[in-house]
């Protein structure tokens, strides 16, 4: 049966499909199982989805089902060029001093750092400061002061961005430096900012400030990228500050919004080193989102960016923190965020402390976690106690359960929402940024972490995660034993769709 036809209207577009219901789903069916490199839960759940809701199953699929994993779009090849090459340096450097760095800190750490080196070009740092907010109004106060001390540019991206008075009052600030001279860029997510009114980028950039949106909707409010999205918060001021973490831009960041109440995140600001990997990939989104190559900028010339890095890890100073900016997305056939976290598990010896709003691993992640908790390993995973997305909040208490039931300890935050995204291992090492533990950061989203080797900063991690056990409840087997019928096939429901959440 041909499939090509002329119409005039969205009613033949209509027969056409209804009549050509079954071919369709098997060209689709073959094209998910033979010619896309997915997980094998994730194509089953497409085939449920194609053959149990067939015809809007078509629809969702073409809305929500695109793969962008073999897509180049977002390489340069000058910037390609510079990071292979000075990640070849570190690998040569690691390759022959390994045996001389028995007594280092970050001596147990080699594989990883070799990993995120070899598969994801993550630079390893040394020289870095860091500070941790975990209050939205202490971490934005700190971000406009930095903003006010800025001499030559701001980069400012975001997955969510509102227009309320929190993006007021930074936008006050930030078009007082586009007047100063200072170079302003603000990018946002397409779904993230789809509240913005459009007037209100129009006087950002009437005052000098340039403006991107990543994957911007078509045709108003048509966005057919939706289900890709770029969830990264990275600010970047004059090559040196850098913030990474989890709050965005709203006022239930800075807990003023009545549905959440306290808003518990965990956000890093970055001095030294590992700023300069945190501009390299915010220029990467901005080239593709904008079209302008700031690599070609004298200004953002970051061919020398690592040339001190032998000789200030020859130091050995105490002011060494070492932290590694990693990146996944759809984009790359390399889940670095989701190995990055197997590789933690995988090396933990005491302990292993998680808080996420959302918990819903994959196989991979989930056999990491099991295996520490039956090898004695002290599993901690700390969740909200509220939803925002009901069935990723009933998925991830499905979740939870497994855990639960394997040994794991399972603690729902009590003190207003939890939303921070933190692994915390053996007080050692730690994990901080984006990426959720769930399927979406790992497979769907584009993410930033800071893996950092550094045991002042774990520490104080840590102490945060022990401090928010005594705002929470220990969700015990007894208790999980004791929900009803209704919440039991609400969770169940929700995993089995949870490849798609």
């Amino acid at each position: 049966m041909i499939l090509l036809f002329e119409f005039e209207s969205l009613v033949d577009v209509w027969k056409l499909i209804i009549g050509n219901i079954i071919i369709i789903n098997i060209m689709l069916s073959i094209m998910i199982v033979f010619f896309q490199r997915r997980d094998p839960k994730t194509v089953w759940t497409w085939l449920l989805v194609l053959y149990f809701i067939p015809v809007f199953g078509i629809f969702i699929y073409f809305i929500l089902g695109q793969d962008y994993r073999k897509s180049k779009m977002f390489k340069v090849k000058e910037m390609e060029d510079t990071l292979h090459y000075s990640v070849a340096r570190q690998e040569r450097f690691f390759a022959e001093r390994t045996k001389g760095m028995e007594s280092l800190y970050i001596y147990n750490y080699i594989k990883l750092i070799r990993y995120n080196l070899n598969s994801g070009a993550s630079m390893f740092t040394v020289y870095n400061k860091i500070a941790i907010f975990n209050n939205g109004r202490d971490k934005f106060k700190n971000l406009i002061s930095d903003i006010r001390s800025a001499k030559r540019y701001i980069h400012i991206e975001y997955y969510i961005i509102k227009n309320d008075y929190l993006f007021d009052a930074l936008s006050k600030e930030l078009i007082l430096k586009a007047r100063q001279g200072v170079e302003v860029r603000i990018l946002g997510d397409g779904m993230g900012v789809r509240f913005m009114p459009k007037y209100k980028w129009e006087q950002l950039k009437s005052e000098g400030i340039k403006v991107g949106i990543f994957f911007p909707a078509m045709l108003g409010w048509i966005n057919p990228r939706m289900n890709y999205r770029n969830h990264r918060k990275i600010v970047v001021i004059d090559d040196y500050i850098g913030y990474i973490g989890g709050f965005n831009i709203g006022k239930e960041y800075i807990g003023a919004d009545p549905r959440f109440g306290n808003w518990r995140d965990t956000h890093l600001r970055l001095t030294g080193e590992s700023v300069l990997s945190l501009e390299v990939r915010f220029a990467l989104d901005w080239n593709y989102s904008v079209k302008e190559n700031l690599f070609a900028d004298p200004k953002y010339n970051i061919n020398d960016m690592y040339d001190e890095f032998i000789n200030n890890l020859k130091k050995r100073s105490h002011e060494i923190c070492c932290v590694q900016i990693i990146a996944s997305g759809p984009d790359s056939s390399t889940k670095q965020v989701r190995n990055n976290f197997i590789e933690l598990f995988g090396g933990a010896k005491h302990h292993i402390y998680i808080q996420t709003p959302y918990f819903i691993p994959d196989e991979a992640v989930l056999s990491a976690l099991i295996v520490a908790v039956r090898s004695g390993i002290d599993v901690r995973i700390m969740i909200p106690c509220k939803p925002d997305h009901p069935f990723v909040y009933w998925a991830t208490l499905s979740w939870a359960g497994t855990l639960l039931y394997e040994g794991a300890k399972v603690y729902t935050y009590e003190n207003g929402f939890l939303h921070a995204k933190t692994v915390m291992v053996d007080s050692k090492c730690a994990c901080v940024g984006t990426a959720n533990m769930d399927i979406r950061s790992f497979e769907l989203n584009f993410e930033v972490n800071a893996t950092i080797y550094d045991e002042e900063t774990t520490e104080k991690l840590e102490n945060d995660f022990i401090n928010d056990i005594s705002l929470s409840k220990e969700l015990t087997v007894e208790i999980f034993e004791k929900r009803g019928f209704i919440r039991r096939f609400k969770e169940q429901f929700s995993r089995l769709l949870s490849p798609l959440l």
